[in-house]
């Protein structure tokens, strides 16, 4: 699908972004005004999502910013009906926020600290999509986005809270896309590469990151991180609607759409870019 195309099917569409008061959130933010769609901007300071706005409406595009506390049900819910009143129905969630935890063994977390990640990164895209599937079912039509992290494919030392929370999320897509058949909603996992967000940076500074997670650094000092335009426009892609035969499926940044929808049989055949466990073949289990 070229930009031209893109361009047609996102101009109007109504979107929120969760945590997009700053990196990868305001960054998909700016990236599906330029695309002209209205962009519900959420996050929990005030002061960050006005920076958001400001971009928005420089890049052309229509904003509503929202504080809210994505684990509060009920300011979800307002907020969902907030941005239907001023924006339109939603076509497009993209749940965005997100938080590192408590970084190191597992037993050594504070457990309130420990849940709130849990809560922050699953909780808050299980509220975002409540509060808006209805809609979208009942129109027929809509899109949800998840960002995880490719850590979710895999166990990652003193980063527990992070991957497990997103790794229940990977998950979470795969059944929502089950329930979801035939629905006109599809709805998507991404990993978005390794962003040098605000959220990075306070691991790269931290004691705990240093400590625990030395290898960290080294992505960025390699230059192994990725520009968070770049993974901004998987979300357009995908928002497009070029590759909703991949609903459910488990995207990263590096993947070529073209290719995984070339090769559609393969992909779900072998159930490829999703969560599986491994076993040996059943001939050779004694």
């Amino acid at each position: 699908m070229g930009t031209d195309s893109v361009l047609d099917e996102l101009r109007g569409q109504v979107a929120i972004v969760t945590g997009a008061g700053r990196g990868l959130g305001r960054a998909t933010a700016l990236a599906l005004a330029r695309a002209r769609a209205r962009v519900g901007v959420v996050a929990r300071s005030e002061e960050q999502l006005a920076e958001t706005v400001r971009g928005v409406t420089e890049a052309g595009g229509e904003a509503l910013a929202v504080v809210v506390d994505v684990c509060d049900a009920a300011a979800v819910e307002r907020m969902a009906r907030k941005v239907e009143r001023t924006l339109g129905p939603v076509d497009l969630l993209v749940n965005n926020a997100g938080t590192m935890g408590p970084l190191g063994p597992i037993w050594e977390a504070d457990p309130g600290d420990w849940w709130h990640s849990i809560e922050v990164n699953l909780r808050g895209p299980y509220l975002c999509s409540h509060a808006l599937l209805p809609g979208m079912i009942e129109r027929r039509h809509g899109r949800i986005i998840n960002v995880s992290t490719s850590a979710a494919a895999v166990a990652v030392a003193h980063m527990g809270a992070y991957v497990i929370a997103k790794t229940a999320l990977v998950r979470f897509t795969e059944n929502l896309a089950a329930e979801l058949l035939d629905s006109g909603v599809s709805v998507f996992t991404i990993s978005p590469g390794t962003v040098r967000t605000a959220m990075a940076e306070q691991v790269l500074e931290s004691q705990a990151g240093k400590k625990w997670l030395p290898w960290f650094r080294k992505l960025f000092d390699r230059g192994r991180d990725v520009p968070a335009e770049k993974a901004a426009q998987l979300v357009v892609q995908l928002a497009s609607g070029r590759a909703d035969a991949l609903s459910g499926r488990f995207i990263d940044v590096s993947d070529d759409l073209a290719k995984l929808l070339e090769r559609l049989g393969d992909v779900k055949s072998d159930n490829l870019y999703t969560l599986r466990v491994r076993k040996l073949d059943s001939e050779n289990r004694k």
